[in-house]
């Protein structure tokens, strides 16, 4: 059996939503000391709908793979709906990722939270 499926191999290959977003109305980053991978989550958000997400990750093709299915599932979606993204919906998605990486999936899911929060942050100072 191959280490990885052929959806990760596909997004850690070609990357969908990758870079950053100019005056992102929220920003999460995230990062995992031990293995090094640093995550950051863009969001553009229009009547509380993620309209636009973008991500930069520097770490391993399970990061960058999980990042980049992370931002495919957010895409078009409810914030409120964007908030019950989990690690493990990220990893099937993906078809799996070997247990010694599913670390990767946790990091995309905090850094969506804490992109969130930033936003919520940024608002509520604003009124």
């Amino acid at each position: 059996m191959a280490l990885y499926s052929e959806k990760v191999m596909d997004h850690f290959r070609n990357p969908r939503n990758v870079g950053a977003i100019e005056n992102a109305d929220g920003v999460g980053e995230v990062g995992n000391a031990k293995c090094g991978d640093i995550m950051k989550i863009y969001l553009k958000i229009e009547d509380e709908v993620v309209t636009d997400v973008k991500f930069e990750t520097f770490g391993c093709g399970s990061a960058i793979a999980s990042s980049s299915m992370a931002t495919e599932m957010i895409k078009g979606k409810p914030v409120s709906e964007v908030l019950k993204l989990t690690n493990q919906a990220v990893t099937e998605a993906l078809g799996g990722l070997p247990a010694h990486k599913v670390h990767c999936s946790v990091l995309a899911e905090e850094a969506v939270r804490a992109a969130v929060k930033d936003y919520y942050e940024h608002r509520s100072s604003e009124c």
